[in-house]
């Protein structure tokens, strides 16, 4: 059992020394697929090598129970840099700023001096005990300095949770950095939802986002920045922000269909951008086209709910895929896939009027349907 100088308030201030941090504190990012990515950034050596990024993303785990963004390359590299330039005028000062650590288990504190509030704090010396809820980018780019110095020396101020639910931590988390450090919107979406509060049509857009970037069958691919990250131009918050909509329009109406078509969700709008794809074949697969921008795909999820009614009208399954390829198929003739040429109609239409581009294309697509 580790034993530290303590005062205990609502949570524990303590001061810690590296050497402790790099066996008590784990790290663990927010991520999907089989495919974790835990950093952002380039993945070059810096010219002075001065972080080794293969030892460090392999003290990174990821989950999508976490929720912890990505490591930032470039803040690690600039954090390891400033704390060179200390050891080497021969101070070692404790990191600016306290970090925020959560313990999962309730700890043991000890009183002395006759004060109830001052003693020390029982830590369980085991690896990964305490999560970093604020300063992991400082803390591992402490880690990078324990090959060239000894951090026996290197004290560290952290404020210590341990009384902290799993909804806490993460409200706490999106609190904290949703201000000052502005937490990419993305981020923030995949841990809205469930994660910070219960908003079953954000959570069932997040679902549908993940599936028709993850699908195998689908034509949206590997095309949204889950989390912020990833090759795709689309950002995840956007089409959260559409999706919500519909799911809201549907609740509104009421009735079976509302949950239903929660529920069914992830089928539906996966059928849905493929029988788009089957009626703008060119489009979807050319590289001059911008069919999978983010104004095209909001667009195509806003009409969603009138191709919905479409189909009921004339008494059609709407989970059916051949109901979906049948109603989208007048966009074949009534649009065409030049509509989405870059440098063709798509920039003359797009730039032309006070109407937004997701209002120009939601019109034109709703014509589409009844031409």
């Amino acid at each position: 059992m580790l034993s530290v100088p303590s005062l205990r308030l609502n949570f524990y201030e303590a001061l810690l020394s590296g050497v402790d941090l790099q066996s008590l504190v784990g790290f663990e990012v927010l991520s999907f697929g089989p495919a974790a990515q835990t950093t952002r950034g380039h993945a070059r050596q810096t010219t002075s090598g001065r972080v080794n990024w293969e030892l460090l993303e392999k003290r990174i785990a990821a989950s999508e129970h976490a929720y912890q963004r990505p490591i930032i390359r470039k803040k690690i590299d600039e954090l390891v840099a400033y704390y060179l330039q200390c050891a080497d005028s021969g101070t070692l000062p404790a990191i600016p700023g306290s970090v925020l650590l959560v313990s999962d288990r309730r700890l043991e504190f000890s009183p002395s001096g006759g004060r109830g509030d001052s003693g020390s704090l029982k830590l369980p010396e085991e690896s990964g005990i305490l999560r970093a809820l604020d300063g992991q980018h400082r803390l591992l780019a402490l880690h990078q300095l324990a090959e060239k110095h000894n951090l026996k020396d290197f004290q560290v101020p952290a404020v210590v949770f341990d009384n902290l639910t799993a909804d806490q931590v993460v409200e706490l988390f999106v609190t904290i950095n949703s201000k000052h450090t502005k937490l990419n919107p993305s981020h923030l979406i995949s841990l809205s939802g469930r994660r910070l509060y219960r908003d079953e049509n954000l959570a069932a857009a997040h679902d549908v986002i993940r599936t028709l970037n993850e699908d195998d069958g689908s034509p949206l691919r590997g095309q949204i920045k889950v989390l912020g990250i990833g090759r795709g131009s689309v950002t995840q918050a956007s089409l959260a922000d559409e999706l919500r909509d519909v799911f809201a329009a549907m609740d509104a109406a009421g009735g079976r269909l509302s949950r239903e078509f929660r529920e069914n969700s992830r089928r539906f709008f996966l059928n849905y951008f493929k029988a788009a794809a089957r009626a703008f074949p060119t489009a979807f697969h050319g590289r001059k086209y911008s069919i999978k921008s983010s104004p095209s795909l909001r667009a195509f999820i806003r009409i969603s709910s009138y191709v919905i009614s479409m189909i009921r009208k004339r008494g059609g399954d709407v989970w059916s895929a051949g109901e979906l390829d049948a109603a989208l198929r007048p966009w074949a003739d009534s649009i065409g896939d030049k509509r989405f040429e870059t440098e063709g109609l798509w920039r003359e239409k797009m730039t032309a009027g006070k109407r937004s581009a997701v209002e120009i294309l939601s019109r034109e697509l709703r014509q589409g349907l009844n031409a």
